[in-house]
C-alpha cells in the first residue's frame, strides 16, 4: 500500500488528508485501517508518534459517513478512552481536522475543568466523543451521558491507562457498553495485565504490531551524563544552551522539581514551562501552545503529564530524573526523533539514580554510551552500586524524591512503580480520575 488512496476512504475524508499534506500511509495505518474499514476488532501495538490516532480516527470517520444515522440524546457513536486529557485533547482535534468537510458533532470530557459544557455538549449527543475514564463514569453516574447506542470503542494508550490504575473504571465502563460493537485496543507495550484486558474485551481481533519498544530506542542517538545530584541543574543549564537544542523536553519524576527546574531555566534566560498535574487546564493548554509555536523552548513535565506532548519537532529529550520503571524510558525518548526526524535524549544519572540505569539497559537490551567531556561528570556516580533508599510511607530520599522503591503502609517493600506524581497506581483519591 502507497497512498491513502488506495485504503478508498470516504472522499471528504480523503480531501481533508490531502490538505493536511497526508500522502503514504504510515505502518499502522497501512496495517489496522484495512482491518478496521472490514469492522474487525483490533489490537494494535505501537508507541506514540506512529501515526496511530489516524488509523483509528479515519476508519471511525468513514464508518459515519456510510452509515448515517440520526444521533439520541446523551449518546455517542464513537468513543475513545484516553489516559490523560492532554491525549484527549489531542486526539479531539484530530478527528476535527479529519472531519473537516463532513458534519461531525464531537465533544472532550477530562477532570480538572468545570463540567457545564461537557453536559451541554452531550446534551443532544455526539457522534465522536473522546473521553477520560475518571470524570466519563462521573457524568454517566449524574445521568448525562448514556452509551447504549455506542457502536465503536476505542481504547488508546492501554498500558497507560494500566499504570495510572484505570483499568478497574475501564471494565465498568464496558459493562455499560453493547456487546455488539467494534473495540480496538491501542497499546505501546503488551504486559500481561494488557493480554488480559485485551482478550475479555476483543472477539475475534486483528494484530498490528510495528515499531516495538527496542526499533524505536535505536531510532534516537542516547547518552548517559554521570553526575553528583547537586549538579543537576548546571548539567541541564548546560544541555539546554546548546545551540542545537531547537526545542526539548526536560523529565522529572516529582512535580516540585520541575516546577525548580523550569525556574532555574527562566531565571538562566531560557524560556521554559513546567507542565504536570497540579497546573490548571489553562495553564497547560499556553504552555504546549508556547512549545508549539516555540516561543518556549524547554518544556519540563512529568511523566504523566507528558503524555498528551505530540509534537513532531522536539530535537532532544532530557532525562533530569531516570525513570524508577524501565518501560517509561522508552516512553520518554519517543518525544523525539518523530515523523522521520533525528533526536537526541541525554539522562542526568547520579549515584542513587545507578541502579534504575542498569534496569533501563537491560530493558533496552544496550548500553547507554558515556558523555563524560563535560565539567560535572561523577567517578563517583558512574561506579556506584547505590540502590534507591528504601524507605517509610511518606518519607523523603535524598535529593527530595518522595518514597521511591519504598514501602507500603503495610511496612513490606512494594516495587509498585509510582504515576510520577507521587502516587502509586490504584491510590488515586476517587475524585482525582481523568484529571492529570
Amino acid at each position: 500500500m502507497t497512498s491513502f488512496a488506495d485504503l478508498q476512504l470516504a472522499m471528504p475524508i480523503q480531501r481533508a488528508l490531502t490538505e493536511e499534506g497526508y500522502t503514504t500511509p504510515t505502518p499502522i495505518q497501512a496495517g489496522a485501517i484495512p482491518y478496521l474499514l472490514q469492522g474487525r476488532d483490533l489490537l494494535g501495538l505501537a508507541q506514540t508518534g506512529t501515526g496511530k490516532t489516524a488509523a483509528f480516527a479515519l476508519p471511525a470517520l468513514h464508518r459515519l459517513l456510510t452509515h448515517p444515522r440520526p444521533l439520541t440524546p446523551k449518546s455517542a457513536r464513537v468513543l475513545v478512552l484516553a489516559p490523560t486529557r492532554e491525549l484527549a485533547a489531542q486526539i479531539d482535534d484530530s478527528f476535527k481536522s479529519y472531519a473537516r468537510h463532513m458534519k461531525l458533532r464531537h465533544a472532550v470530557i477530562f477532570g480538572g475543568v468545570g463540567q457545564g459544557r461537557q453536559v451541554e455538549a452531550m446534551r443532544r449527543g455526539v457522534d465522536v466523543l473522546t473521553a477520560a475514564p475518571g470524570r466519563l463514569l462521573d457524568l454517566i453516574g449524574q445521568g448525562h451521558i448514556d452509551l447504549h447506542d455506542l457502536e465503536v470503542l476505542v481504547l488508546d494508550e492501554a498500558d497507560r491507562m494500566l499504570d495510572m490504575g484505570f483499568v478497574r473504571d475501564i471494565k465498568r465502563i464496558v459493562a455499560l457498553l453493547p456487546k455488539n460493537r467494534q473495540t480496538v485496543l491501542f497499546s505501546a507495550t503488551m504486559p500481561k495485565a494488557i493480554e488480559e484486558l485485551a482478550h475479555s474485551l476483543l472477539h475475534d481481533p486483528a494484530k498490528v504490531e510495528v515499531t516495538p519498544p527496542s526499533s524505536t530506542v535505536d531510532r534516537i542517538r542516547q547518552g548517559v551524563m554521570f553526575v553528583n545530584s547537586e549538579d543537576k541543574r548546571s548539567a541541564i543549564l548546560l544541555l539546554a544552551q546548546n545551540p542545537k537544542v531547537q526545542r526539548a523536553v526536560v523529565f522529572t519524576l516529582m512535580k516540585h522539581e520541575a516546577n525548580k527546574v523550569s525556574d532555574f531555566l527562566n531565571a538562566q534566560g531560557i524560556r521554559a514551562e513546567a507542565i504536570h498535574g497540579n497546573k490548571s487546564q489553562g495553564a497547560r493548554e499556553r504552555a504546549m501552545a508556547g512549545f508549539r509555536d516555540g516561543s518556549v523552548k524547554v518544556l519540563v513535565a512529568t511523566d504523566i503529564a507528558a503524555r498528551g506532548i505530540d509534537v513532531d519537532d522536539v530535537s532532544h529529550v532530557f532525562n533530569y530524573d531516570l525513570p524508577n520503571v524501565a518501560e517509561s524510558y522508552v516512553h520518554r525518548i519517543g518525544r523525539t526523533a518523530r515523523a522521520g526526524r533525528d533526536g537526541w535524549a541525554v539522562s542526568l544519572c547520579d549515584a542513587e539514580q545507578r541502579a534504575w540505569l542498569k534496569d533501563i539497559e537491560k530493558l533496552i537490551g544496550k548500553t547507554i554510551p558515556v558523555v563524560s567531556d563535560h565539567p560535572y561528570h561523577s567517578e563517583a556516580a558512574q561506579n556506584s552500586t547505590m540502590r534507591p533508599p528504601v524507605l517509610g510511607g511518606g518519607g523523603r530520599g535524598r535529593g527530595g524524591h518522595q518514597n521511591r522503591g519504598g514501602q507500603g503502609g503495610n511496612g513490606r517493600p512494594s516495587s509498585a512503580p509510582r504515576d510520577g506524581q507521587g502516587r502509586r497506581p490504584g491510590n488515586r483519591p476517587a475524585r482525582a480520575r481523568g484529571t492529570r
